[in-house]
């Protein structure tokens, strides 16, 4: 059992080192552009992100349901609420657990295709799935989360 555990710090110190030694190199520019939004301001805070993001994918993808369902009774009504809403709410629900699952497991390393790029490959830290966080000022129906009075408008 003790070898395991030498075995996985082992393993989460070389990912640390290797991944912090790939983006060192100097010229590399990590300072926000504009298209950035704010958080992405060096690499670190692009990692952190993305770990932050997978956990509260996993720890909060619940939340999608009630969400997609609130978000077409506002648009279409309480049938189509009760119906499509639901259903549509269950596949968030699947699709923003296993982003989580897979951000956490990648958040060290940029992925494909995601935005953020840092050194200009094609591969960023930024999020897989839009909106980046479950619950947004845009998606807090019924002042849920965020009340109308802290909202800087």
């Amino acid at each position: 059992m003790k070898a395991w555990k030498k075995i996985l710090i082992a393993a989460a110190a070389l990912t640390v080192i290797g991944t912090a030694d790939v983006f060192a190199g100097a010229g590399v520019d990590m300072s926000l552009s504009p298209e950035e939004p704010e958080g992405y301001e060096n690499l670190w805070n692009r990692i952190s992100r993305k770990l932050g993001r997978g956990i509260s994918n996993v720890a909060f993808g619940a939340l999608e349901l009630p969400i997609r369902v609130c978000e077409v009774n506002f648009n279409e009504g309480g049938f189509a609420a009760w119906t499509s809403g639901v259903i549509s709410g269950v596949g968030y629900v699947v699709l923003r657990e296993v982003v989580g699952v897979v951000e956490i497991v990648t958040f060290p390393f940029p992925l494909p295709g995601c935005p953020n790029d840092p050194m200009g490959y094609g591969a960023g830290y930024g999020p897989i799935l839009r909106p980046e966080w479950v619950i947004t000022p845009e998606t807090n129906y019924y002042n849920f989360v965020y009340s109308k009075g802290s909202l800087i408008q």
